[in-house]
């Protein structure tokens, strides 16, 4: 008598073999694909190509104007503001100058007794001269008027020092633009005090010109070889994702920045902005054009990356690049097997690469890609698997 429990085992026997043996003719009728429908095929083409260079930057004005303060003091006025065009010698901004005009009335008031004392001095000065031509006194005491009528000079002459100084502090209280521009940015507001110390503060900051621009931009120091002043630039900026600008390379700066063991180099780019549209601190998407040849063979760099299984080409002398040649192969479909083709490239444009010698010709289909090994299932040496119950 069959108990259900046997006939469920049988069920599944069945079912399993007939699974095994679908896989098995999928694997046999798959291995025995011919050759055209197993690999997949791009053209050898002519045309032109473009070795560019990548990196990001950030656009700056060509200059840009630090503005501080030489004294100590509060903020009583400001006269510019963010995106303000100021002129040259336009005044931005006023510092409290109680302390700064008392200061130069002590000054006025300490010249004043100085001048009083060599008035004094001078005086007796030519009366002692005149005592000492009728031999009234000595030369001891003519010396003594002369010596202190110098020294009252000299206090004079200090005195005035003093209050050049401290006129010359009194008007730093008023902050000038020392260029024409605009203004990008400022750092203070009314109220706030400001100390001249060491490092002077900054208060404002003014792009001399918006319409001429630069990119600071960090190359790896493997691209930077490449790069010369006169370079053609295009770059993209988050802001216009569509539309692609022009520069020009103007410097590479001899200052490497190393950081974690990369070493990057500041390339500087100019940029004509005369819509001013492109903003001090966007970040620029740079591409510089290293090489240009024209009318030259391209291969498609999938297929210089396409290694066969084992034994799939006849007269394969290594598949991937030839080192001791410096070429590459790919491979063409011949038949039921594969060709390998030995190349001498160029530069690429990561997409294609130049072919400089080699037997290939325009219009000539190259292996890119093994549609059997791309599979899930199929890959060369997988083992086909299914899942028990």
């Amino acid at each position: 008598m069959t108990t259900p429990k046997s006939s469920l085992v049988k069920l599944a026997i069945v079912i399993a073999a007939v699974a095994v043996g679908g896989g098995y003719a999928y694997w046999k009728n798959n291995d025995h694909a011919s050759a055209a429908e197993r690999y997949k095929t791009q053209q050898v083409s002519s045309g032109d190509i473009v070795q560019t260079v990548s990196a990001n930057g950030t656009l700056n004005p060509v200059v840009l104007v630090s503005v501080g303060t030489q004294v100590s003091g509060t903020v009583k006025k400001l006269y510019a503001d963010f995106n303000d065009r100021v002129s040259k010698g336009q005044i931005l901004m006023e510092l409290d100058d109680a302390l700064f005009q008392a200061q130069v009335r002590q000054d006025q008031a300490t010249l004043d007794s100085a001048q009083a004392s060599l008035a004094l001095d001078a005086a007796n000065a030519e009366r002692s001269r005149d005592l000492y031509a009728q031999q009234y006194v000595a030369k001891q005491d003519l010396d003594q008027a002369e010596q202190a009528l110098k020294a009252a000079q000299a206090q004079v002459d200090l005195s005035r020092a003093e209050m050049a100084k401290d006129r010359t502090n009194l008007a730093y209280t008023v902050i000038r633009s020392p260029v024409s521009g605009v203004v990008v940015d400022r750092e203070i507001d009314v109220g706030q005090t400001v100390a001249a110390s060491f490092q002077t503060p900054t208060l404002f900051k003014i792009a001399q010109d918006l319409r001429r621009m630069q990119i600071d931009s960090s190359f790896a120091e493997a691209d930077v070889g490449n790069i010369r002043a006169g370079q053609g630039v295009r770059f993209t900026v988050d802001a216009f994702p569509n539309r692609s600008f022009k520069g020009v390379v103007k410097q590479v700066r001899l200052n490497p920045t190393t950081q974690q063991n990369v070493v990057t180099y500041d390339v500087v780019v100019t940029v004509e902005n005369p819509d001013q549209v492109l903003l001090p601190g966007m970040t620029a998407y740079v591409n510089i054009a290293t090489a240009e040849h024209k009318n030259v063979l391209l291969v498609p760099n999938a297929a210089l990356r396409f290694k066969p299984e084992e034994g799939a080409a006849r007269g394969n002398p290594g598949a991937g690049h030839d080192k001791a040649e410096g070429g590459a192969l790919v491979y063409l479909v011949e038949g039921d097997h594969l060709k390998a083709v030995r190349l001498h490239t160029g530069i690429t444009d990561n997409r294609f690469t130049e072919v400089l010698g080699g037997r290939l010709r325009a219009g000539d289909a190259v292996v890119v890609e093994d549609s059997r090994a791309a599979g899930a299932g199929n890959r060369p040496g997988g083992t086909f698997r299914m899942r028990m119950f």
